[in-house]
């Protein structure tokens, strides 16, 4: 490894966290934002200006609608690898994901946007582990997705989905697909991706038996699909 991969590689302590409830960002995935308030705009100037990472968490469900939200000191970092200002003063970017995070403190700070110190070293893994997929069900998984999806009338593109390779078909599912905040953050936080799809699953297969029972799903209306 040269010098300039080592320090293009290297996860700096402190980074600035982005709140966003129901996303989340895993290894290798790539995560398109477009970011118009103000405070988020500083963030993306400053990371473009330093190592262009950026840490996406969740709020706690019960801090969501404030200013300063408690929130899931769990998260996933990404580099910003696409960038494009808009004329209308916005930035449309992409974070791709490079490693998972734990929150050991969040820092007291004069930018309007917050920043923590992040521990890497509980998911190093992260950096290289790769897609395999060894004992997960693929089948069982996506036929009860083609089901829940079907039922939601959500979308999806069955010809790609039934090429795509195991792991990263899984990190694209557990980014995409309409599932609440903590179940997003059970899926944030699985420790491989077996244990990822076995979650994905249950999900899917728990929101089947509840329709099926005859409750709703308040994420009908969304617009989603599945790529």
């Amino acid at each position: 490894m040269t010098e300039d991969q080592a320090t293009e590689d290297a996860l700096p302590a402190r980074i600035p966290i982005f709140p966003l409830a129901g996303v989340l960002l895993l290894p290798g995935a790539k995560l398109p934002l477009n970011i118009f308030e103000p405070r988020y705009l500083d963030m993306v100037r400053d990371a473009m200006a330093g190592n262009r990472i950026v840490g996406m968490v969740q709020p706690l469900p019960r801090g969501e609608g404030d200013d300063k939200p408690q929130v899931y000191d769990i998260g996933g970092a990404g580099r910003i690898t696409a960038f494009e200002e808009t004329k209308d003063n916005r930035f449309e970017i992409t974070l791709t994901g490079l490693s998972r995070f734990a929150i050991i403190e969040e820092l007291p700070v004069t930018t309007r946007y917050r920043q923590v110190v992040a521990d890497w070293d509980r998911f190093a893994a992260d950096r290289w582990a790769d897609d395999e997929a060894t004992g997960v069900d693929r089948n069982r998984l996506l036929t009860a997705l083609r089901a829940y999806l079907e039922l939601a009338q959500i979308p999806a593109e069955w010809d790609a989905i039934a090429k795509a390779e195991t792991g990263p078909l899984i990190t694209s599912l557990a980014m995409i697909c309409p599932f609440g905040p903590s179940e997003k953050q059970a899926l944030l936080e699985a420790h491989d991706l077996f244990e990822r799809s076995r979650i994905m699953t249950a999900l899917v297969e728990m929101a089947l038996l509840h329709r099926a029972s005859g409750g709703s799903d308040d994420q009908d209306g969304d617009d989603h699909k599945i790529h």
